[in-house]
């Protein structure tokens, strides 16, 4: 087998033809091997006499090529001259394209991201296939920088800046029928007759010479007025601030680098766009979005278990059982994705109201265009509802989502194991409840564990199957694998209160009620956590979650480490006085009025009840009480072996509450800001108890990642 990633041919005389075929990889990606092989290719075609045209084409169906190699790039430092170095040589081969003296064509019949865009940006035509995996992107904003190989110069020299400034700063790819719309592409044909389509073009185009004004309009700038230029991207600041809170840098200097180079000959474009991307090379922001795209890797690719030889069985027919908020959001993600599953409650009525849920989620997926009319016939054709658990009989899996109560989640568990097969699976959603402990009720331990969803399940993308004292290897490799099946991303986590978010979150809700009734002001310590960049703060997100909820989970997080929970008594009050947030109109905050919370001057007199004091307390003290406890409690799970390494805490926080992506997940901040300086922040804290002691770990180990 040859050990090169392109081979160059010559389809008809004077028609050289490019396949990109990486051996040995899913992808094509242009790391330093690659580019030499682009710089020798290119070599050859420069030197090849009477050339009528070239087309770039990919060996690999549905991948034409992912972009540059992230491994390389993670390895770069801050404007170090290895990056100005990596930048201009992938500008140079892209760049030589442009000066083949023929017309150039790329077949794009698959995904084709970032760097591998930018390639075909510097073809005088693109053609997009028919394959269900074909989509054009530039993603680069997503992990921390821009596109450095011409991106933001040839982009709006095609299509136009504004639909340009859309496309790079938000980073989403788009199918070929969009990318034909936007101009990206100037047709999509069949797969099967791309080629004979890329010659077809090719002789046109030669005989028009239009490919000649092609790439001479690529060349001039876009020429806006003063006026265009000031509005368009007046604008489209203002959408960017929006979307990324001023979080991200990355959009911001697209949208500059774009700004500045779309009204200057290429060349000197091409200059602006290298002068906004060298400083996010190897920044902290940039390491940890390149980070996190390799733990969802990991995580894609994770069987549960440690040993390679348990397979997992597929589970065809699931059962539901409860179909309140939970029950209906489990139900509508596996028949979305085309599981048969049965919705079972105990009335009719409350089956009929899961029913219309799962419809309403639906119906909004296929107003906001991620759903068809047809999909939603389909999923639902694959429901079945129940109001009799007996009928059961046939399910592999049956998934408990009833009212938060042992009691009773036993006593439906002791039943189900005479109705279901021998080898079903059970599991509960439960989110506070030892699964160990309710295993005990059943006959086959082994077959029984925890698969925590989180609300919405409709968006949120974080599962969590909780393993048993005597879940079997078999059972957690099933669930993964049937959890990754209905598009969810599950992380195994061992038994333990509270699991792994959970028991993570509470000491942050927990501080932010002490906080309070210190004398914090509600807004302000909401307003601390959405400046470090969670979606929102500790208070309304309690109003959101509910705060009967947060009272009930908190408490059986809160006793199981006693040692370290703090007792306050707001929440306590709220609810006694009816105030449950969001969902009863009040809590914290008023939702009169809609479900974006308004001060509440009723909130005064309970808040006073339950102050111990008011006292100034500064900001610094203020974020350092609410994050340094989740960071504590983050790192006994890890001592605990609660999970497996320190991926599945950063992952399970960001996919689970949201945790600022710009940091990489709290362990990952915890490496950024040093863990010899959080020990020494610590130490000012400790007089508050032991939930601000550091541990072991943290004082004896420089890192939680390898370096």
């Amino acid at each position: 087998m040859s050990s090169a990633a392109l081979r160059l041919d010559f389809v008809q005389p004077g028609i050289a033809r490019i396949t990109f075929d990486q051996p040995s990889s899913r992808a094509n990606t242009l790391n330093q091997n690659v580019q030499t092989e682009f710089e020798g290719v290119l070599a050859e075609l420069e030197k090849t006499t009477d050339l009528q045209g070239v087309i770039l084409c990919s060996g690999k169906p549905g991948m034409f090529i992912a972009g540059a190699d992230l491994k390389e790039l993670a390895n770069l430092k801050p404007s170090a001259t290895d990056a100005l170095a990596l930048t201009l040589r992938g500008l140079g081969f892209i760049g030589r394209f442009e000066k083949l003296p023929c017309p150039t064509v790329v077949l794009i019949d698959g995904a084709c991201m970032g760097g591998g865009t930018e390639v075909s940006l510097a073809f005088d035509y693109r053609l997009a296939g028919t394959h269900p995996k074909c989509e054009i992107g530039l993603p680069e904003t997503k992990i921390g920088i821009l596109p450095g190989w011409g991106g933001t110069q040839r982009l709006p020299r095609v299509i136009g800046p504004s639909l340009a400034v859309e496309f790079i700063c938000t980073g989403e790819a788009v199918k070929a029928g969009k990318a034909r719309e936007l101009g990206i592409v100037w047709d999509v044909v069949p797969s099967e007759k791309m080629l004979d389509e890329a010659l077809r073009l090719l002789a046109m185009t030669r005989a028009s010479g239009d490919w000649k004004r092609e790439r001479q309009k690529k060349q001039q700038p876009v020429g806006l007025s003063a006026d265009q230029l000031t509005y368009t991207f007046g604008v489209a600041r203002a959408q960017v601030l929006a979307k990324t809170k001023g979080h991200f840098p990355a959009p911001l200097a697209a949208l500059d680098a774009i700004a500045k180079g779309c009204n200057l000959p290429l060349e000197e474009g091409l200059k602006v766009e290298t002068e906004h991307f060298l400083p996010l090379v190897g920044s902290t922001i940039s390491r940890n979005l390149i980070a996190i795209f390799f733990m969802n890797q990991r995580l894609a690719k994770d069987t549960g278990v440690a040993d390679a030889s348990v397979q997992p069985r597929e589970l065809g027919r699931v059962g539901v059982i409860g179909a309140g908020i939970m029950g209906a959001g489990i139900t509508g993600a596996h028949i979305r994705k085309g599981v048969a599953t049965t919705l079972s409650d105990v009335s009719q009525e409350a089956v009929a109201k899961g029913v219309g849920a799962i419809i309403k989620v639906m119906q909004t997926r296929i107003e906001i265009g991620r759903m068809t009319q047809a999909e939603l016939l389909a999923a639902l054709a694959c429901l079945n509802t129940t109001t009799d658990v007996k009928s059961f009989g046939d399910r592999q899996l049956v998934v408990e989502a009833v009212v938060e109560n042992e009691e009773v989640k036993t006593k439906l568990f002791r039943e189900l194991q005479s109705i279901v097969p021998a080898d079903a699976i059970l599991a509960s959603n439960t989110s506070t409840i030892s699964i160990t402990r309710m295993a005990s009720a059943v006959a086959k331990p082994e077959n029984f564990a925890g698969l925590h969803f989180f609300n919405p399940v409709d968006r949120m993308q974080l599962v969590e199957v909780i393993r048993g004292e005597k879940t079997s290897d078999q059972t957690v490799a099933t669930l993964v694998a049937h959890t990754r099946r209905i598009g969810k991303t599950p992380i195994v986590v061992k038994d333990c209160p509270g699991f792994l978010v959970n028991r993570i979150l509470f000491p942050y809700l927990n501080e932010a009620m002490v906080l309070l009734e210190e004398g914090a002001d509600p807004r302000i310590l909401d307003k601390i956590a959405t400046d470090f960049g969670m979606p929102m703060g500790p208070i309304t997100l309690s109003d959101v979650v509910g705060l009967d909820t947060c009272l009930y989970a908190g408490s059986v997080v809160n006793t199981a480490f006693a040692d370290r929970a703090k007792k306050t008594r707001i929440l306590g009050e709220l609810v006694k006085a009816g105030r449950l947030g969001q969902k009863t109109g009040a809590g914290f905050f008023s939702y009169a009025k809609g479900p974006r919370g308004l001060d509440d001057p009723t909130l005064a007199p309970i808040l006073e009840r339950c102050r111990s004091g008011k006292r100034d307390i500064s900001v610094e003290e203020m974020r350092n009480r609410l994050f340094l406890p989740m960071l504590i409690e983050a790192s006994r799970v890890l001592m605990e072996g609660i999970v497996r390494e320190p991926a599945d805490v950063d992952m399970g926080l960001i996919l689970g509450i949201g945790f600022p992506t710009q940091h990489g997940g709290i362990l990952r901040w915890a490496d950024t800001e040093g863990l010899t300086n959080i020990v020494g922040r610590l130490a000012k804290y400790e007089p508050l108890g032991k939930r601000f002691e550091a541990t072991k770990q943290m004082r004896t180990t420089a890192r939680f990642y390898p370096a």
